[in-house]
């Protein structure tokens, strides 16, 4: 057999057997709250390209000489069909680190008793759900409407977070239609995943079957949700406009909703949340709680994670910025200064907060960062350029295998992502779920001085930080298998 047939040949069987793995993933999904993914990377309701894609992927981050092509569907197969006999609880899967492990391990076990033996205890202990928890989207930009993509996504069997309402300003005739295609289309993510109809009697949008409420109003402590029928409900301000606790805790004054969340850095005593790293401070008492801005939680996880292992004496945060809608298309008068230049355009050089506030989820960096930002003309996909002097000397080698090792074993691996690619640009990044990306080619490292760059989607991999903050306070958390 020829090479060209040889591949081809082998090509059409890993389709065919991605192919075979969508419906157990499907089952898995819908009928027991089973999250299958491979390094973290979630195959719910991909494509066959996407499932092989993920796969490969796996050699860029696995330094093993048995991955240097990447994982095989044909490795993760059997440990899928094997996971599809168990009776698991609700969990995220790993089938691409159980193949890998069961890969390396030298005790000459079954597929079937490796299996059972890792997953025993999604077996044996299993999460009760606590049931469904509403939510509300107050506001429904760029933010607003990926939060909604990602909820109807994390549907399920629909015992987790639903999505009840989103509440807008009506802008005039046709406006329900021009939110449903804005939920459609996106120039930067995309098509919807799925089907989206519009009731027009009863001013709603049906998502994949999520009935959605489109509540019309101006003032946000004015609506009774109850009318609705919803109830203790998670709301979650992506507007901006309010960000003290006095204008936020309007909402809390509205029949069936019992937090607020705003996606901004809060004022005052809002506690300011990044997921996987001060989620703790997050009391069962707090009915207002902020997510901090993208940036912040893009830069956070990498600090903590050096923070932790070396120290960090000072250092300078500096943000390359996708332009956002608070600046101008063309030169006009604008409160900010230098934001009033045109934005796609112009590299327009700004503040940033994000290093103070990345002293508030981390307080043993309090003083030791100052920060600025640079806007750039690209709509999406934003860097972070983390110039440190540590507090112990380290070489590049280290300091990478320690990122790369905090990406798939902490827990801090659904926030730091890290991908070895001389190739990487920014668009690469588009629909990154984690919080950022550390591009470890492009990593500095002279004693104890590094400089670090790390990519983040500043729209999405924000939003998916924003579901994770939803997710705890619903007490809907699944177990992530195999324990690391």
């Amino acid at each position: 057999m020829n090479k060209l047939e040889d591949h081809f040949g082998r090509w059409k069987n890993r389709e065919e057997i991605a192919e075979a793995m969508i419906p157990m993933i499907g089952r898995l999904y819908r009928e027991k709250n089973v999250t299958t993914t491979v390094y973290s990377r979630s195959l719910v309701n991909n494509s066959v390209i996407q499932i092989l894609k993920t796969h490969r992927f796996v050699k860029q981050i696995e330094d093993s000489e048995l991955f240097e092509s990447g994982l095989s569907v044909v490795d993760s197969f059997p440990i899928l069909q094997e996971v599809t006999k168990l009776d698991l609880g609700p969990c995220r899967l790993d089938i691409g680190k159980l193949a890998v492990e069961y890969k390396k391990d030298s005790r000459g076990l079954s597929v079937e008793d490796y299996v059972r033996e890792e997953l025993g205890e999604a077996v044996n202990d299993k999460v009760d759900l606590p049931g469904q928890t509403d939510v509300v989207l107050y506001g429904f930009g760029r933010i607003g409407r990926l939060l909604a993509r990602l909820l109807i996504e994390k549907t399920g069997s629909g015992d987790g977070l639903r999505l009840k309402a989103v509440v807008v300003r009506e802008t005039g005739k046709g406006d329900l239609q021009k939110r449903a295609s804005l939920l459609r289309r996106d120039s930067v993510h995309g098509p919807f995943a799925g089907t989206i109809a519009v009731d027009e009697e009863d001013n709603a949008i049906i998502a994949n079957g999520n009935y959605i409420k489109i509540i019309y109003a101006n003032d946000p402590s004015a609506i009774d949700y109850t009318q609705y029928g919803i109830k203790d409900a998670l709301l979650v301000d992506n507007t901006g406009k309010w960000r003290d606790r006095e204008g936020l805790g309007q909402h809390l004054k509205c029949p069936g909703i019992s937090k607020a969340i705003l996606t901004a850095p809060g004022k005052g005593d809002i506690k300011n949340i990044v997921p996987g790293v001060n989620h703790g401070m997050v009391e069962d008492s707090d009915t207002i709680l902020s997510l901090a801005s993208c940036t912040t939680n893009a830069i956070v996880p990498p600090l903590k994670a050096l923070s932790d292992k070396f120290g960090i004496e000072y250092g300078h945060v500096e943000t390359v910025h996708s332009y956002t809608n608070d600046q101008n298309l063309l030169d006009n008068f604008h409160k900010g200064p230098r934001r009033g230049r045109a934005a796609p355009l112009n590299m327009v050089l700004t503040e940033t907060g994000a290093a103070t506030a990345a002293a508030k989820a981390l307080p043993e960096l309090g003083g030791k960062l100052s920060g600025n930002s640079i806007r750039v003309p690209t709509p999406d996909v934003s860097m972070a350029i983390l110039n440190l002097t540590l507090e112990k000397e380290t070489t590049l080698e280290e300091l990478n295998d320690y990122l790369r090792w905090v990406s798939l074993h902490s827990p801090l691996q659904r926030q730091l992502d890290f991908i070895r690619s001389p190739d990487a640009v920014s668009t690469d990044f588009v629909g990154s779920r984690h919080a950022s990306v550390v591009d470890a080619e492009a990593t500095i490292v002279n004693g104890r001085h590094c400089v670090l760059y790390v990519w983040y989607d500043n729209e999405f991999g924000y939003s998916c930080q924003v579901v994770r903050l939803l997710q705890q306070l619903s007490g809907v958390e699944y177990p992530i298998y195999p324990k690391d």
